[in-house]
């Protein structure tokens, strides 16, 4: 929904005529379905010219019914960019559904994406949907896109390019019409580079990309959203005309680099509130955090690969999609040559390593050509250990 600020800086900061005309929007969560996560930024402005330019954006992405990208770090507002975009798409009647993909263990974020039948596992005593079917005609927002396992990751693009879903236990596919729009933290084409993120379904999700800049890189933001925070904890404590002082305003502005964002200064207004002297917040009411920025924090090294385990089921993954027959006896015999040479070609160590026998050993390797098989004799020279 939308509603309206009225700036209310000290009396003497501005005429109060000039207060009255100074009225600018802010965009708000309307009661939309969300699970499984807090709502870290309730609230967004679109003063400074940075936000006007998303908001311009947003506009023009939002009737094509295309799959969204949301980009900006924790606290920013990603959620009310996205149920936004829905408000403003031929969708807007249907529901808008928020699904946080972190918040669920790998074996219940099937489940819960694309519901279960009934005994599909312990616990399954009813069938239920999945929120999918929850989001049909509708738009889904998956937060934290890039938590999702790489095998979830498969699913969710096979979803996509064929618009429906299996539910967990079954084998009938459920025909679902749905947006999606996905939001993260970090830099996907990281997480692409390192294995961590499949490279097809980053594009496919990054049809149409938006990124929103961290609080401290639109300060013409900040007045607007703390007169909306001053409103809304007055109306709460039943207090009126409580006013920032000028130098209040001047450190929130550019006294502090905000690494909570929109959360930050929320709690940042709440707490000035309850610690006031008198109507005025002072500089010295305002609890900022010590907290450093992604920005002014010390450089990240360089993210390193995932774990073997993640990076085998990906290999593995690529492997069965390529198809074709024989797949068993391929990965077995790459897996003895493997190790065999790891081994230095020895069989006893190749036998240790996997945790199987000498004579298995030696059988795979006369199979896949690795050992002639032929009997030693005394002129013959040794074969390989």
């Amino acid at each position: 929904m939308i509603a309206h600020y009225q700036a209310r800086l000290s009396p003497s900061s501005y005429p109060a005529e000039q207060a009255k005309e100074m009225k600018k929007p802010v965009l708000t969560l309307h009661n939309e379905r969300r699970i499984a996560g807090p709502m870290r930024a309730s609230v967004l402005v679109f003063e400074d010219p940075c936000s006007r330019a998303l908001l311009e954006r947003i506009r023009l992405i939002a009737p094509s019914g295309a799959s969204a990208l949301i980009v900006g770090e924790t606290g920013t507002g990603k959620e009310i960019i996205a149920s936004h975009i829905h408000a403003l798409s031929a969708r807007a009647q249907g529901p808008f559904v928020a699904l946080n993909c972190g918040a669920f263990s790998e074996n219940l974020i099937e489940s819960e994406l694309f519901g279960h039948e009934r005994g599909a596992f312990t616990g399954a005593t009813s069938s239920r949907p999945g929120w999918f079917e929850a989001a049909d005609g509708g738009t889904l927002l998956l937060d934290e896109i890039a938590d999702l396992p790489l095998m979830l990751q498969v699913k969710l693009l096979r979803v996509l390019q064929e618009r429906q879903v299996v539910r967990v236990g079954s084998r009938k596919p459920i025909d679902v019409d749905v947006r999606v729009i996905a939001a993260t933290n970090v830099q996907l084409e990281n997480e692409v580079n390192t294995g961590r993120f499949r490279e097809d379904l980053y594009y496919r999700l990054n049809v149409a990309s938006l990124h929103l800049a961290p609080l401290r890189e639109r300060p013409g933001d900040i007045p607007p959203l703390v007169e909306h925070f001053l409103d809304v904890y007055s109306e709460r404590l039943g207090l009126r005309n409580i006013h920032l002082s000028p130098e209040a305003m001047e450190t929130l502005i550019r006294g502090h680099s905000w690494p909570g964002n929109i959360r930050e200064l929320e709690n940042v207004i709440h707490h000035a509130i309850l610690v006031r002297r008198g109507n005025l917040i002072r500089p010295e009411d305002l609890n900022l955090s010590s907290l450093r920025s992604r920005a002014n924090a010390p450089a990240l090294t360089p993210a390193q690969p995932s774990n073997p385990s993640e990076a085998l089921k990906s290999v593995l993954v690529d492997f069965f999609e390529q198809g074709g027959g024989g797949m068993y006896e391929t990965i077995e015999g790459h897996l003895i040559r493997t190790a065999f040479e790891y081994c230095h070609r020895n069989q006893l160590e190749t036998a240790r390593l996997l945790g199987i026998s000498r004579n298995i050993v030696r059988a795979r390797l006369l199979q896949c050509g690795e050992l002639i098989g032929k009997r030693r004799t005394r002129d013959s020279p040794a074969e390989e250990k």
